[in-house]
C-alpha cells in the first residue's frame, strides 16, 4: 500500500485535475451533456492512451528523438501559451468548434496528461516499477473521470456568465502556466550548459 501511495501521489499532483476543472468548465460551456460525456471519455481515453505509450516507450521515443525532459518541457509550455491567447483573444465560435474533437486536445493533451504528467510516468516507471505505475496511473484516470463528470454541478452553481468568467480567468492561468513551463525547461537547458 505505501508503495501505491508513493507513486500514487506525484502523478496525481502532476495531473492536477482540480487545477484542470475550471479549464474543461469553461471549454465545456455552450455543449449540450451527451456531448459532454462524450468529450469526457474522449479526453480520458486519449490522456490515459498517450500515458501508457509513454510509461512503455517515453525514454526510447526521447532517446530516439534527442528530446530531453526540458525540451519537452518547453513545447507543451507553448502549445499551451498558444491555447490561452486563443481563448482570451476569440470568443468560442471564432477560436474554436465546440463539436470538434476539444476532449483529446486540449483536454486530454496536454491538460490532462502533460509534460509533468508524462515525466513524472518516466520517473515513476524508474523508481517503482510498471506495476505500481499502472495502478497509479489507472487510479489517477478514475478520479479524473470522476471528477469531470461531476464537472456539471460546478456550473449549475457558477452559471452561464462564471463559467464564462471561470473561462476567461482560467485561460489567463494557463498562459501563466505555459510562461512558467517555458522559462523553467530554458532554465534548465542553460544551467546545463
Amino acid at each position: 500500500m505505501e508503495t501505491f501511495l508513493l507513486s500514487f501521489i506525484p502523478l496525481f499532483v502532476a495531473i492536477d485535475v482540480f487545477g484542470v476543472l475550471p479549464f474543461f468548465v469553461g471549454l465545456m460551456d455552450g455543449i449540450d451533456n451527451k456531448r459532454r460525456k462524450i468529450i469526457i471519455i474522449e479526453a480520458t481515453v486519449a490522456a490515459f492512451a498517450l500515458s501508457i505509450l509513454f510509461l512503455l516507450s517515453g525514454k526510447l521515443i526521447f532517446s530516439f528523438l534527442g528530446i530531453t525532459e526540458n525540451d519537452f518541457r518547453v513545447g507543451g509550455g507553448v502549445i499551451l501559451l498558444v491555447l490561452a491567447i486563443q481563448d482570451l483573444v476569440f470568443t468560442k465560435q471564432e477560436g474554436r468548434n465546440p463539436e470538434s474533437s476539444v476532449g483529446v486536445v486540449p483536454i486530454g493533451i496536454p491538460l490532462i496528461m502533460g509534460p509533468a504528467a508524462l515525466t513524472t510516468i518516466i520517473i515513476l516507471v524508474d523508481s517503482y516499477g510498471y506495476v505500481w505505475t499502472i495502478f497509479s496511473l489507472i487510479a489517477n484516470m478514475l478520479i479524473v473521470f470522476v471528477v469531470f463528470m461531476q464537472s456539471q454541478l460546478i456550473y449549475k452553481v457558477i452559471g452561464k456568465a462564471g463559467s464564462k468568467a471561470v473561462g476567461k480567468v482560467a485561460a489567463l492561468l494557463l498562459a501563466g502556466i505555459a510562461v512558467m513551463m517555458i522559462r523553467s525547461g530554458i532554465t534548465s537547458m542553460l544551467n546545463k550548459l
